[in-house]
This record gives C-alpha cells, sequence and structure tokens, in this order.
C-alpha cells in the first residue's frame, strides 16, 4: 500500500475503534474494504493519493467491485466504509468536501427475518424438561432472550452484577463496549431466582465464572455454541419447524413491542442499535403480521376483495 495511503488507513481504522466504538469485527470488514480501495488506486489510478480522489473516480471504483460479483449488500457495506473514510478526512481537515457525499447505496433486497409468536416462544419453554440439572437454567435462558431482546453475545455476559431486580432492569455491555439499561420481566426475574436458587447454588463454580449469570455444568461460562445448541433441541422437542437461532427470540422481542404500539426510538433504544434504520425493519415486520391478521379474520378475505397495498 502506498505508505501515505496507509497512514491515513490506519488513522482511519483507529478513529472508528477509540471514537467511534466501533465493534472489532466491523473495523476487521472496513479494513478489507479499504484494502479494495487502496489496491484500484494503485493499480488502476496510478498510485493516487486518497485526498485527490474524486467523486467519478469512487463510482468507477464502485463499478469496479460490481464486476466481481459481489452482493448488494457487500457493496452498500463497502459504500459506507468509503463515505465514513473521506468524511474522517474532512474532520481531520485533510479535505474541504467529501467527494463520497452524493454517492448512491446499490438497492438492497428486504429480509424479513423469522420471528416466533407468543405461543410458539410458550410452546418452547413447556418443552423444557425441569426435572433434569439443566432444566431451570435453560427456561431463565429462553425467557431472558425474549423478554429483553439480548444478542448471544450479550446473554452469555450477563453477570449477577448486572441485574436489578428492585428496579426491574438489568444492565447490558453491547457491541463496541456500549451499555444500556434494558426492563426485565417479571417472568424473567422469577425463572432466574428459580435458577439461581435450585441449580446454580449447588454447583461448583470456576472462580473466573463466578460472577457470570449462565454456566455450565462445570461452573463455566457458555459459549455461544452452547446457546444455539440449546436452543435448537428444545425448538425440536417442541415441534417448532421455523429456521429458529436464538437472534430469533431478539426479532420476536422487537416485533412484538411494535406490534403493541411501542415507538420505533423505544425498541432502538432497547436493543442498542446505532441507527434507527436498522430498528425500520421491524415496521415491515408488523406491516406483514397487520396483513397475516386481515387475511386471517375479515369476513371478505376468502373473496380477495382486501388488497393490503391500498391503505
Amino acid at each position: 500500500m502506498n505508505p501515505h495511503n496507509q497512514i491515513l488507513t490506519e488513522n482511519f481504522l483507529e478513529h472508528l475503534a477509540l471514537e467511534r466504538s466501533m465493534a472489532q469485527n466491523s473495523i476487521e470488514a472496513y479494513k478489507n474494504d479499504m484494502s479494495k480501495l487502496s489496491y484500484y488506486t494503485e493499480t488502476i489510478l496510478g498510485d493516487r493519493n486518497f485526498e485527490l480522489l474524486t467523486l467519478d473516480d469512487l463510482s468507477a471504483f464502485l463499478e469496479w467491485t460490481a464486476k466481481f460479483g459481489l452482493s448488494p449488500r457487500t457493496q452498500a457495506r463497502i459504500l459506507s466504509a468509503i463515505k465514513h473514510f473521506f468524511n474522517f478526512l474532512v474532520l481531520d481537515q485533510k479535505i474541504e468536501v467529501s467527494p463520497a457525499y452524493l454517492l448512491s447505496t446499490p438497492k438492497l433486497d428486504l429480509h424479513l427475518p423469522t420471528v416466533l409468536s407468543v405461543e410458539e416462544i410458550d410452546q418452547i419453554e413447556s418443552a423444557i424438561d425441569l426435572s433434569s440439572d439443566e432444566g431451570e437454567r435453560n427456561r431463565a435462558i429462553i425467557e431472558t432472550l425474549y423478554s429483553c431482546g439480548l444478542r448471544v453475545s450479550e446473554l452469555i455476559n450477563l453477570k449477577l452484577t448486572d441485574i436489578y431486580p428492585d428496579l426491574g432492569t438489568i444492565k447490558v455491555i453491547g457491541k463496541g463496549d456500549k451499555m444500556r439499561i434494558v426492563p426485565i420481566s417479571e417472568v424473567a426475574l422469577k425463572y432466574i431466582t428459580y435458577y439461581l436458587e435450585k441449580t446454580r447454588c449447588h454447583m461448583a463454580i470456576n472462580n473466573e465464572n463466578k460472577d457470570y449469570l449462565f454456566l455450565n455444568r462445570r461452573g463455566r461460562k457458555l459459549t455461544r455454541v452452547m446457546i444455539f445448541t440449546i436452543v435448537k433441541r428444545l425448538c425440536d422437542a417442541a415441534g417448532i419447524t421455523k429456521e429458529v437461532s436464538p437472534h430469533t427470540f431478539r426479532h420476536s422481542f422487537a416485533t412484538h413491542l411494535v406490534e403493541g404500539g411501542a415507538s420505533l426510538r423505544a425498541v432502538q433504544e432497547m436493543l442498542g442499535h446505532e441507527s434507527i434504520q436498522t430498528t425500520e425493519i421491524y415496521t415491515h415486520l408488523d406491516s406483514n403480521y397487520l396483513r397475516d391478521a386481515i387475511m386471517s379474520h375479515h369476513p371478505r378475505s376468502d373473496r380477495q376483495l382486501l388488497n393490503f397495498q391500498d391503505f
């Protein structure tokens, strides 16, 4: 890489980590995207410095990357990296105006995630064998995933000191080590209490893991893989045929909130989304829910007289 461009790239990645608190995997993705831009400027543009790139140069770069069969979503991420980078150069007073400002985003196909109904979640919890050593723990895990909308990483890193029963909240450390306070249901608190009193208190707990809430039978913190395995086994036992992962409970949490009338801003805060645009997918899920409700219950639905697009 051009030494000058390499310094700019390193400063940019440091900015993402320290000032924007971006997750490490996102930083690595941006690093890969910047390496593509660097390769293009060296091989196609004659080793030009980043500050001299124009809107036409960046448009041509995006067209060049599209030739490699990248998905629209990957192209959108590359565009995001470029825009963030040139905004950083403006912030760092290396350039006056970002040449990436007018770049257009590739159109993405909307992918709606799988969502469980409340009845299906109850069905999964009913399939838990509470007579087993892990039963109380697994029930608390499922209810906490659902009632708090947690990511898997947030669940396995949840500590005893993060739970505030008197306030009905928990402290969650999300992406980029960002902390948020999330309400927790009385049902989840009840199941956590059962787990603590009936199972966890009898375990031989490793000192390094003694403050973590959910532990395996050897007294160690659970892994992401173990949570996926627990969810898969419970769904099989409950006869759930949908493609379900731990993240499905997070989607279900958000969708049920939107269906119940919660504002997108409130849902954004509870999920820990950096951008409201990420949360907006649940309005599409809610629209599908409304359409299904109409087609299932309206007296004219069997005559196909309702066109949901007219609403």
